[in-house]
């Protein structure tokens, strides 16, 4: 028998709670991820951290829950945390510019899976020129 594409547990601590999402988090579990965060604004709960560590996958669908979820959370006076998520949600977080959700307080005793290495930038040696790129014309008015 095969396992669900997703399951959500659920742990809450008074006004907190603590959802973990195990499996992949793509279009079609999507709906399971918004019903559990949902939920938890319905009970109350107006801190939510959310463990990404036994989550495989999440595709732009997961960080658009995520990120829907936040607005909400926020417009009732809560927050939402990602903890631990997969490198390629961190990779989209980055690009769209929201590593407001990472990474906030922790919930109870968590910590990184082995192996998690947080998101960090090297800087270019001083020695290193980068060349220039000449300007690029500008049209208006058509296609270019």
């Amino acid at each position: 028998m095969p396992l669900p594409p997703l399951t959500i547990y659920r742990h809450d601590r008074s006004e907190r709670a603590l959802i973990t999402p195990a499996g992949e988090i793509d279009l079609d579990t999507v709906p399971l991820v918004r019903a559990s965060l949902a939920r938890c604004l319905r009970d109350g709960i107006r801190t939510i951290d959310v463990d990404l560590t036994v989550v495989t996958f999440c595709d732009c669908s997961g960080l658009n829950a995520f990120l829907h979820a936040s607005q909400r959370i926020t417009a009732a006076g809560g927050t939402l945390r990602l903890h631990h998520p997969p490198p390629m949600l961190v990779l989209m977080l980055d690009v769209a510019g929201c590593e407001f959700l990472l990474l906030g307080v922790p919930f109870g005793r968590l910590s990184p899976p082995p192996g998690y290495a947080p998101v960090t930038t090297v800087p270019v040696p001083p020695h290193r020129s980068v060349p220039s790129v000449p300007p690029v014309r500008v049209l208006s008015g058509g296609a270019v």
